[in-house]
């Protein structure tokens, strides 16, 4: 039987908004159980008289894993569907955040963090395919700055405050008890996926055509927008010019995220250190960037597609918000460190380092949707799996500059990253897709 959820017989139904919210949710999951280990690393110090560099290896292990399983990931979600795929990746990345806290040494811990990394490996590439499919043109680098970077940057701020002020910080929580509790909610959220979400807006019981039509757009003649493409037939359509334009954009993701692991992974245990912050006034410090990151990043969603829409260029106002938002964040670290021994306005800079650091990561989504197409999730996971070198290499870098120098290195070193970033953007352009999108006669699709 089909439900039509609508509130008149030919007005669209609204089943879009409730796939806004599991893909949002997915995404707050996503960071929650990510940032969750930065908060127990004092506890981890302690208990395992670990340094910094031993911690960073730690966290390499998750990048490793996170870098080797984003291209198939990816593809297995352009293949097979997001419904299947990132269901059971939510199931499987929190099933692993579980096995932290059942560790009992640095070895197993390794193997948990690995785990974690191969479980999260596809979810932004198959949130990326969900915001293509779902949702129309106009809206949809909006939705993108919502649902993936304002969600997992609220994932963050949760993992600081739920994790680390309320249940370690207010409750007196052990560690291991509150990292289970966690991973309990997310195994109940890749269920509830599970049975809720489909593939594409027209094979949902509860969607009617009008809505169908409303995403479609200007693509509603197609039969489906979640037709898929073969392996083969992806290399055939690229060409030399979209593929050093992806590599263009592989550039700017990778120093985007080394720049961005002083938050997944440092800053944590740096107001612990250096400044003696308790686990309560940690994790609401710690959490100040992270609110910004996620402002940010609905405000570069809307200030695409204002510009886009606005201008009529596609290319510059993506490249633009990107320049400018790196470039920002890069003169905001610098002004911060005049600030570095006061912890309280120090985080308060770096609030808004992150919102503008972040809302150019909006433009990074936009980029990939559009120069990735029915590709999107492959396009995205191969993106991301470049990137993950950055995830590799800074966590270590970082803890091996704060050992055997000072963190304040490792903050201006973190400017340079950003004013990098800022600059690569001049090399990306969006209007190039890395496929056609006209298949030959003899492709099979």
């Amino acid at each position: 039987m089909r439900m039509d959820y609508a509130p008149a017989p030919h007005a669209p139904s609204r089943v879009r908004w409730i796939v806004f919210g599991l893909a949002g949710g997915a995404s707050f999951m996503l960071y929650l159980h990510r940032y969750t280990f930065a908060l127990i690393k004092p506890r981890l110090q302690a208990e395992w008289d670990l340094d910094k560099v031993q911690l960073g290896l730690l966290d390499s292990a998750f990048s490793v894993c996170y870098q080797a399983f984003q291209f198939p990931a990816g593809l297995l979600a352009d293949v097979l569907g997001v419904h299947l795929v990132l269901g059971v990746m939510i199931i499987f990345w929190s099933a692993a955040l579980g096995l932290h806290a059942q560790a009992p040494g640095v070895g197993a811990l390794w193997y948990a963090r690995a785990a974690l990394g191969m479980g999260q490996a596809g979810a932004f590439a198959s949130i990326t395919r969900i915001t293509r499919t779902w949702f129309p043109d106009s809206i949809r680098t909006t939705v993108q700055g919502l649902v993936g970077v304002f969600g997992a940057r609220l994932g963050g701020v949760g993992a600081n405050l739920i994790v680390g002020a309320l249940l370690i910080g207010t409750l007196s929580f052990a560690w291991r008890p509150a990292v289970k509790l966690v991973a309990a909610v997310g195994i109940g959220l890749g269920i509830v996926f599970l049975l809720v979400f489909r593939n594409a807006p027209r094979r949902h019981p509860w969607v009617n055509d009008a809505e169908a039509d409303l995403i479609a757009g200007a693509d509603a003649s197609s039969p489906d927008r979640d037709e898929r493409l073969s392996v083969a037939g992806l290399f055939r359509r690229m060409s030399r010019r979209s593929i050093l334009n992806l590599f263009a954009l592989n550039l700017q993701s990778t120093l985007s995220t080394m720049a961005d692991m002083i938050y997944a992974a440092w800053i944590p245990l740096f107001l612990f250190e250096v400044h003696g912050l308790n686990f309560k006034e940690m994790g609401v410090y710690s959490a100040l960037p992270l609110i910004g990151g996620a402002l940010g990043g609905a405000a570069g969603g809307w200030l695409n597609d204002t510009l886009i829409r606005r201008t009529g260029n596609r290319r510059w106002s993506r490249s633009a918000v990107g320049l400018t938002g790196k470039g920002l964040a890069a003169g905001l670290v610098g002004f911060a460190l005049v600030f570095y021994e006061n912890p309280y306005v120090f985080c308060t800079i770096l609030f808004f380092v992150k919102f503008f650091g972040d809302w150019s990561l909006t433009t990074g989504w936009g980029t990939v949707t559009d120069i990735g197409g029915r590709s999107s999730a492959t396009v995205f996971a191969f993106n991301n799996g470049i990137a993950g070198f950055g995830s590799i290499l800074a966590p270590p870098m970082y803890g091996y500059l704060a050992e055997q120098y000072n963190w304040y290195l490792v903050f201006v070193v973190a400017a340079v990253i950003y004013a990098l970033c800022a600059a690569s953007w001049l090399l990306v352009d969006c209007t190039i897709p890395l496929v056609r999108e006209k298949p030959h006669a003899f492709e099979v699709v």
